[in-house]
């Protein structure tokens, strides 16, 4: 079993636990294009039944065929979607080990 690196000092927790940071900050707003590919992996990878862009630049996503479509305000909203997903997917897997 892998073990990770002891936080630093200076480390806390949060309330919920430990907080995962990015190790790479972002430098530049999530483009068009990477929304685009996040939505296709999500779509394929079946943990999105459907995401589509509108003409306005907004997402149209549902979860399963008979959910209700939710509405991205564009393609930032898209990739933390993405992320949120990948957090639970993550999560979720390692109960189960």
């Amino acid at each position: 079993m892998k073990r990770w690196p002891s936080p630093g000092p200076g480390h806390r927790p949060g309330p919920g636990g430990p907080a995962i940071h990015s190790r790479h900050s972002r430098t530049s707003i999530p483009a068009a294009a990477e929304a685009s590919a996040w939505a296709e992996v999500l779509v394929r990878r079946r943990l999105l039944h459907a995401a589509v862009l509108a003409p306005t630049g907004q997402w149209l996503v549902q979860s399963a065929p008979e959910a209700p479509v939710r509405v991205l305000d564009g393609p930032v909203a898209m990739v933390d979607l993405a992320a949120q997903i990948q957090l639970h997917t993550r999560t979720t897997r390692n109960r189960t080990r």
